[in-house]
């Protein structure tokens, strides 16, 4: 994203939402209330939302959707997100909240998740509420559990249900990231029955040290444990990994679907994508673009 942030004391412009790739992710277990314990690597990349933020004295939440017509969601991460933050400070500033959504949903790489994180990140300037990321990390949590690690803004080895995240170095990298029309529920997956859900614990100095001495091969690293019930939900995802594969590039999906991405190789062909996918080539980034707005 070339487009620098505008600011001024009532108004930030061309704030970036990113979006995130799961270099592996792998299902390790499963607490007693029904969530799964999670180990991955996130990875954030340079295909972003962006919103704009208008200062109101008045407190209200004003969200306008940057294509004429657009329906929002009725449980919109971005309003939640807002009112969130209002209710931990008592802050009685408001928001009109522009976003130009570029992302698609349900494609496992964040993007609702991303532009709450953002949100909470620009408010806390634009209100100037001085919170930490540590005390806005806890606010997005209870928003969505990849929240915080776009809060973090930084790559990061995740374990827990997504709470737990420790920085990573990753090496640089472009891939190719396509998403066909259609998305897989993540509910039905998570509830699969055939679901594995017993992978045997990674190491994170494993995967570090691999990521240092073996840069070109840490792209395929372990697996994604939800690929496979994923492919069943919705076949167009191993229609998106067979077209990749006939072009040379091995390719996982992200998440919990529907896109999925492989180490991009110059000069491949990519124009005889079906219509109505998504193709995109990324880099990866080593921190979030936000990162110096926030403490801790």
């Amino acid at each position: 994203m070339n487009t620098a942030v505008i600011e001024t004391p009532t108004e930030l412009r061309n704030v970036p939402a990113p979006a995130k790739l799961n270099v592996f992710l792998h299902i390790v277990g499963r607490r007693p209330d029904g969530y799964h314990l999670l180990q991955s690597v996130f990875m954030l990349i340079d295909w972003c939302d962006t919103l704009h933020f208008k200062l109101r004295a008045d407190g209200a939440i004003h969200r306008i959707d940057a294509l004429p017509g657009a329906t929002l969601p009725e449980h919109d991460l971005v309003v939640r997100a807002a009112q969130a933050l209002q209710t931990a400070t008592g802050c009685t500033l408001g928001a009109d909240i522009t976003l130009e959504k570029r992302l698609p949903s349900e494609a496992g790489m964040g993007s609702g998740s991303s532009d709450a994180a953002s949100t909470l990140l620009a408010l806390n300037r634009l209100w100037d509420l001085r919170l930490s990321r540590p005390q806005l990390a806890h606010i997005g949590l209870t928003l969505g559990a990849d929240v915080p690690f776009f809060v973090g803004g930084r790559n990061a080895w995740v374990e827990g249900i997504g709470e737990q995240l420790t920085p990573v170095a990753l090496p640089p990298g472009r891939f190719v990231v396509v998403k066909p029309p259609t998305g897989a529920s993540t509910a039905a997956i998570f509830g699969s029955s055939v679901l594995k859900r017993d992978t045997k614990p990674a190491i994170l100095s494993g995967f570090a040290a691999d990521a240092q001495q073996n840069p070109d091969r840490i792209w395929n690293y372990g697996a994604n444990d939800l690929q496979a019930v994923a492919q069943a939900v919705c076949p167009e995802i191993s229609d998106c990994i067979a077209w990749l594969s006939r072009k040379g590039l091995q390719a996982r999906m992200t998440g919990s679907g529907s896109a999925v991405f492989a180490p991009w190789v110059e000069s491949t062909d990519l124009s005889d994508a079906p219509p109505g996918w998504q193709v995109k080539i990324c880099s990866n980034w080593a921190e979030h673009p936000l990162r110096a707005w926030c403490e801790g």
